[in-house]
């Protein structure tokens, strides 16, 4: 009987602790190009051409309606590697936390439901079912959006606490599989901003 109890009285307790979070974007661009990039690194417009995108910054909410073109020059039968980091800055130089996503093949997933990527970006591409046999790494490929919100909100956030100064680093790196080389050119992207407890 006691050990139910110690169970939900800890679950309870997790939830309690648990709490959200927002982040509030400085650059209007959203998107900035990595301080340290890696060799070979292209910020966002080596991978696509957003001149048909709006983005649009207001307060924690990103708009976004229209289209963005693949540019990202590699074969359409390479793997995409796919990671995204959360680091804070603490004392002027930026520390790893404890969030981070990453994927070994992103094409795989690009479209699965059950992933980030799709919850907060692909569930907003157009005619998916058509999409679905398109990645990023088809160059000219039209991602074509409904126009949607992207929240920069953390939800149920456990066992750590999050203030300051933040930046979210986006990396994506081509492998030609069949000569077991990694291509020259990657993308890395940043998003920089302040979070707070909402």
């Amino acid at each position: 009987m006691l050990l139910p109890l110690l169970l939900l009285s800890s679950q309870m307790l997790c939830q309690v602790l648990a709490a959200d979070y927002e982040m509030l974007i400085d650059d209007p661009e959203i998107f900035t190009d990595c301080k340290e990039n890696p060799p070979g690194a292209k910020g966002i417009s080596g991978l696509f051409n957003l001149d048909e995108l709006e983005l649009t910054l207001d307060g924690d909410k990103i708009h976004v309606a229209g289209n963005a073109t693949t540019v990202w020059d590699i074969e359409p039968t390479d793997r995409i590697t796919a990671s995204a980091r959360l680091l804070q800055l603490d004392r002027g130089i930026w520390q790893p936390t404890v969030f981070s996503i990453a994927s070994q093949d992103f094409c795989g997933i690009m479209y699965d439901k059950d992933q980030y990527w799709f919850k907060y970006w692909t569930r907003h591409v157009d005619d998916i079912d058509t999409m679905k046999g398109k990645c990023i790494n088809h160059k000219g490929t039209k991602l074509i959006h409904s126009p949607f919100d992207l929240n920069m909100v953390l939800n149920n956030v456990r066992g750590t606490t999050l203030h300051g100064r933040y930046k979210i680093v986006v990396t994506l790196e081509a492998f030609d599989d069949e000569k077991s080389v990694k291509r020259p050119d990657s993308i890395c992207v940043e998003i920089i901003g302040d979070c707070e407890r909402l």
